[in-house]
């Protein structure tokens, strides 16, 4: 993972920093006020040099940023989904919207195992799955092996599970929120990265216990 290193970060350098980034600070190196500023509001890591992990493999953190997105719902979440699948498409995302369509009964894990999996096969950048709680997806979509499954009721919780915990799939509940805190769920998610080194450092131990069984 080629990390950036500065002797010294100025405002102009912190403006060209990509937002949600982590870059090195070289020893004795200084950062200016005006550039803790704008570090901050960009969401900008700054950490000593050497502390990137550099056995930390590449494809660890979720894709950023999100291009493609693989969305799918119980009958419980279609007209969720539809107003998603709509408001991504406006933005220019690619959706695979994998269903299910119609009000008939189907069940969750099904959906879920079928988005996780178009994740984890790099055919989509971030799954989306929807039932009415979010927690039987959530469950049955980190049933597949690379998987991150989080379920968020707000875009505080979908912050955390793209900055901290590095989820690939976020598991909406349709009946416990509305469209509009939905799309701004699904645009915090959609545009957080995960590159802090010890986040990525706890992933990998995720990774490990995951592969270990």
């Amino acid at each position: 993972m080629a990390v950036r290193s500065f002797g010294i970060i100025t405002e102009a350098d912190a403006r060209q920093i990509e937002p949600g980034s982590t870059v090195e600070l070289e020893k004795g190196g200084h950062v200016t006020p005006l550039a803790q500023d704008t570090l901050r509001a960009r969401r900008v890591t700054v950490v000593p040099a050497g502390s990137v992990d550099p056995a930390i493999p590449a494809d660890l953190a979720p894709v950023s940023p999100v291009r493609r997105v693989a969305i799918g719902s119980d009958h419980t979440g279609v007209a969720l989904k539809t107003s998603l699948v709509a408001h991504l498409r406006h933005q220019g995302i690619d959706v695979n919207d994998l269903g299910t369509h119609g009000t008939d009964a189907v069940d969750y894990p099904d959906i879920a195992a079928t988005v996780a999996k178009s994740v984890t096969r790099r055919e989509s950048d971030a799954g989306i799955v929807i039932d009415g709680a979010g927690l039987g997806s959530t469950i049955a979509a980190n049933k597949i092996r690379g998987a991150r499954a989080a379920m968020c009721a707000t875009v505080t919780l979908a912050r955390y599970a793209r900055e901290h915990n590095g989820a690939n799939v976020l598991a909406l509940g349709s009946t416990l929120i509305d469209v509009a805190d939905a799309r701004a769920i699904v645009d915090m998610f959609l545009t957080t990265p995960t590159r802090e080194p010890r986040y990525l450092r706890r992933l990998m131990k995720v990774r490990r216990l995951e592969e270990s069984f």
